[in-house]
C-alpha cells in the first residue's frame, strides 16, 4: 500500500522518475519510458498505469468508527452489498453472528461505563468545545503520542493473559456489568487464576490455543504480544485462549537412595572403561588374511576405495607395504571385491583393533571397538514412569566422563579434550524391550562405542566428547527437543543403530562367553 501511494503521488506531480530505495525496494520507476529498473541487476521491464482499483470497494456511506455491536434498535443506514472476497465474507459473517448474539467481540474500555444494564448500547455524548476527537478505537487523542510501552501495559492489564474473547459462555444483560465490576476489583494474580480456569475449559472444548511465554515474569513484552494476538483474533470473531507453553522436564522428581533399586537380570549397577583396547591382530596382513579370499581373475569393475579398475594396480599412494598393489581380494561374507593394498591402507588408518568393516555395505568382520575416553556408566531403577509407558518403572542411566588428554587412537594425540554436560542422564522404560536395549548398551559401553572425541554438531566445539551415532533419551517428562518420551519407535530405532555398530543379541551372548 505504501509503494502504491508513493508511485501515485510521484505520477501526479509529473516527476520523470522515482527511486523506491528509500522505502526498501531496489527499483527505479521511469515514467517517461514506463519502465521499472532493478538497481542491482539493471534488469528492465515495462509497466503500465491502470485506472481501475486493485481492491473492490463498497459504495456506501462511511460507517461510524466503532468496533463493538450496537443496539438492534439504533437506526443505521442499510448496508450496501459487500464484495465476494474472503475478507468481506468473513467480516459480514462475524457481524451477523454479533447481531444474533452468538458472540461478543471485545469492547473498548471507554464504552463499558456507558452500557446500560439491559445490554442496550448508549452512544457517548457529543464532545464539547475543548474535547479531543475520538479515534477509530474510541479513545481520546491527546496532544502527544502515547508511548508504545504504556499502550501495551494498558492492553495487558485490561485483557488478562488466558482470558477468553468471544466465548459462548459469556453472561448477558446485567450479568455482564456485574462481571466487569467484579473483574475490576481483582489483582493480577487473581486474574491469572481466572484466566487459567477459563483456558482449561476452552482447551477441553477444542478451542485453538496460543502458547505464550513468561506470563509470570516481570517483562511485559511477551504478555503484550499475547494481548495483541488476542485482539487481532477477536476482531475476526475467533475465540481466543492464551496458554503457557509446555515446560522442558529433563529430570524426574527427587528420588531417595532407598527407592533406587537394581535392575533384575542385569548384574551390578555400574561399569568403568579404561584406555585398554580390544584384542588386536598381530599384523594387518594377518587380519586381512582372516577375512579375505584372493581373486585371481578380477572383474572389469572399479575398486570403490581408490576408484581404479580392479584389473589395474591400486591407485593408493602411501607407505610401502609387503602386499603387491595389483592383488585383489574378496570379503568372505558380503562378497565385495577390492584391492588388498587399499584394504590394508584403510585398516592402518582406522582403529587397528582386529576388525574390518566393508566400505560398501558396512558389514563388520570381527569385533568392532571405538575410541571412547575413560569413564563410568551407572544404571538402576527409579519408581517413576515415563510418558507413554505408564505400566512400568524407569531405567536411569548416568554417564560420567571427565576431560583429559587424547590418546594415540584419537584425532589429535597429546592434545586436551573437553567433556561438556556430564554427568548425562538417560532414560529407558523398564519393559522387556527396554532391558534388552540396556544389555546391548552395556556391550557398546565395554566396546567404547557410546561416545567419541570430535566436533560437536550443537556448539561447533572441536576436541570434545560427542555422542557416537547411538541415540539416547535425555528428557524424562517431555519431548520438546525430540530426545524424550513418548516415542513409540525409539526402542526399535536404537536397536537398529546398535546393530549397525555390530552389536546384537548374539554379540551380547558372545561377550558373556
Amino acid at each position: 500500500m505504501e509503494v502504491g501511494i508513493t508511485i501515485q503521488h510521484a505520477y501526479e506531480k509529473q516527476h520523470p522518475w522515482i527511486d523506491l530505495t528509500s522505502i526498501g525496494f531496489s527499483y527505479i520507476i521511469d515514467f517517461n519510458t514506463m519502465g521499472q529498473i532493478n538497481r542491482q541487476t539493471q534488469r528492465q521491464r515495462r509497466i503500465r498505469r491502470r485506472l481501475d482499483l486493485i481492491y473492490p470497494m463498497v459504495t456506501s456511506s462511511m460507517p461510524k468508527a466503532q468496533s463493538w455491536p450496537v443496539s438492534p434498535g439504533t437506526t443505521t443506514s442499510p448496508p450496501a452489498p459487500p464484495c465476494s472476497c474472503p475478507q468481506c465474507v468473513l467480516v459480514m459473517s462475524v457481524k451477523a453472528a454479533v447481531v444474533h448474539g452468538r458472540t461478543g467481540p471485545l469492547q473498548p474500555p471507554g464504552t463499558r461505563k456507558n452500557m446500560a444494564p439491559s445490554g442496550v448500547g448508549k452512544l457517548p455524548p457529543p464532545p464539547g468545545p475543548g474535547a479531543k476527537p475520538l479515534d477509530s478505537a474510541g479513545t481520546i487523542r491527546g496532544p502527544g503520542k502515547t508511548a508504545p510501552s504504556q499502550v501495551i501495559r494498558r492492553q495487558v492489564s485490561n485483557t488478562p493473559a488466558g482470558a477468553t474473547v468471544g466465548s459462548p459462555t459469556s453472561p448477558q444483560g446485567s450479568n455482564r456489568k456485574t462481571g466487569r465490576v467484579a473483574l475490576a476489583t481483582l489483582n493480577r494474580s487473581n486474574l491469572q487464576r481466572l484466566a487459567i480456569a477459563q483456558s482449561r475449559v476452552l482447551i477441553a472444548s477444542g478451542v485453538p490455543t496460543v502458547p505464550v511465554k513468561n506470563l509470570n515474569g516481570s517483562s511485559p513484552v511477551n504478555p503484550a504480544l499475547a494481548g495483541i494476538t488476542g485482539i487481532l483474533m477477536s476482531a475476526a470473531g475467533l475465540p481466543v485462549c492464551l496458554t503457557r507453553p509446555p515446560k522442558l522436564v529433563l529430570h524426574p522428581p527427587p528420588v531417595s537412595k532407598s527407592e533406587i533399586k537394581s535392575i533384575p537380570g542385569v548384574s551390578n549397577t555400574s561399569r568403568k572403561t579404561t584406555k585398554k583396547q580390544a584384542k588386536k591382530g598381530k599384523t594387518p596382513e594377518e587380519v586381512l588374511k582372516k577375512y579375505l579370499q584372493k581373486v585371481r581373475h578380477p572383474p572389469e569393475e572399479d575398486c570403490t576405495i581408490c576408484m581404479e579398475r580392479l584389473t589395474a594396480p591400486s591407485g593408493y599412494k602411501g607407505p610401502q607395504s609387503t602386499v603387491k598393489p595389483d592383488l585383489v581380494g574378496k570379503l568372505s561374507r558380503c562378497g565385495h571385491i577390492y584391492h588388498i593394498y587399499c584394504l590394508m591402507a584403510m585398516y592402518n588408518n582406522g582403529n587397528k583393533d582386529g576388525s574390518l568393516q566393508c566400505p560398501t555395505c558396512k558389514t563388520i568382520y570381527g569385533v568392532k571397538t571405538g575410541t571412547q575416553p575413560p569413564g563410568k556408566m551407572e544404571y538402576h531403577l527409579i519408581p517413576h514412569s515415563l510418558p507413554g509407558h505408564p505400566d512400568c518403572k524407569t531405567i536411569r542411566i548416568i554417564y560420567s566422563i571427565p576431560p583429559g588428554i587424547q590418546g594415540p587412537e584419537h584425532p589429535n594425540p597429546g592434545k586436551s579434550f573437553s567433556a561438556r554436560g556430564f554427568p548425562r542422564h538417560c532414560y529407558l522404560p523398564d519393559s522387556e524391550k527396554g532391558r534388552k536395549v540396556l544389555k546391548l548398551l552395556l556391550v557398546a559401553w565395554d566396546r567404547r562405542l557410546i561416545f567419541a572425541i570430535g566436533t560437536s554438531s550443537t556448539t561447533g566445539e572441536s576436541d570434545t566428547v560427542i555422542w557416537n551415532e547411538v541415540h539416547h533419551k535425555t528428557e524424562f517428562g517431555s519431548n520438546l527437543t525430540g530426545h524424550g518420551y513418548p516415542d513409540a519407535n525409539y526402542l526399535d530405532n536404537v536397536l537398529a543403530e546398535l546393530a549397525a555398530q555390530g552389536i546384537s543379541e548374539d554379540s551380547a551372548a558372545q561377550e558373556k562367553d
